[in-house]
């Protein structure tokens, strides 16, 4: 019953974003579908139990890749006796890795550098991978070659081994994530909600629209529990994410 309150808390949202890009429910489903027969059956049980192990109680870091924030400063955080988690979006997993760090979950579609995510996976990594109608390819080519522990998520209500705890892009996915994993706190590194470095105008528009739902999205999230997200910024501080600042967040 939990699962089923985070998801109608967030379905509506979802619904606003799927009319905008005119996302195809029946291909989101289609999608999922595959995903759930690509999985193993130790992939799709206890996924939510596996991904709160690594994450509860912990101060989480989710690892974004705005253009050129770089690895997250890890070793600038004060002491956290409960520890603290990495939690990598697809492309941010290299970043990390070339840094040394091996994430302890990676969220992604699989639209990213996967080969990064993999080794990521070999190394320790629980993968969570998402299916949508437009990924159904790279589900097919990816999902078998990851030899560690997986999870998969899709945008629909959590239902046959997969999650949905809110979050549109991976990103935000990410931290939506994290706070259903019972995260103490949740560090925003790498995020940058403005400006895509796409060079094809066209795709650059698309991405800076999704961008925009994403910092809707951690509005969201922020003021159904507020004190959970905070921005940490290249220069080494921490400011609160200012969610009555973005354009669309609902005050409810």
């Amino acid at each position: 019953m939990p699962l089923l309150l985070e998801y109608s808390r967030w379905a509506p949202t979802y619904e606003q974003i799927r009319l905008e890009f005119g996302f195809s429910w029946a291909r989101e489903e289609a999608a999922a579908e595959q995903l759930r027969t690509l999985l193993s059956l130790s992939a799709r049980s206890r996924a939510h139990e596996r991904v709160s192990v690594r994450l509860r109680g912990r101060e989480v870091v989710v690892v974004g890749l705005a253009p050129r924030a770089g690895p997250p400063p890890l070793w600038r955080l004060p002491f956290s006796p409960a520890g603290i988690a990495v939690v990598a979006a697809d492309g941010a997993t290299a970043t990390c890795l070339e840094a040394g760090v091996v994430p302890d979950v990676v969220a992604t579609d699989l639209d990213g550098p996967v080969p990064s995510e993999v080794t990521a996976n070999r190394r320790g990594a629980l993968v969570v991978v998402h299916a949508h109608g437009d990924n159904r390819g790279l589900l097919e080519e990816w999902v078998p070659q990851f030899p560690g522990e997986l999870a998969g998520s899709w945008a629909g209500p959590p239902r046959d081994g997969l999650l949905d705890d809110g979050g549109f892009t991976d990103g935000d996915r990410a931290a939506f994530l994290a706070e259903a994993a019972g995260a103490a706190r949740v560090l925003l590194w790498g995020f940058d909600f403005e400006r895509s470095d796409d060079p094809d105008p066209a795709m650059r528009r698309r991405k800076e629209a999704k961008l925009a739902w994403a910092a809707r999205a951690l509005a969201e999230l922020e003021l159904s529990r507020p004190g959970l997200l905070w921005s940490w910024h290249r220069d080494g501080s921490q400011s609160p994410y200012n969610a009555a600042g973005i354009s669309g967040a609902s005050t409810r």
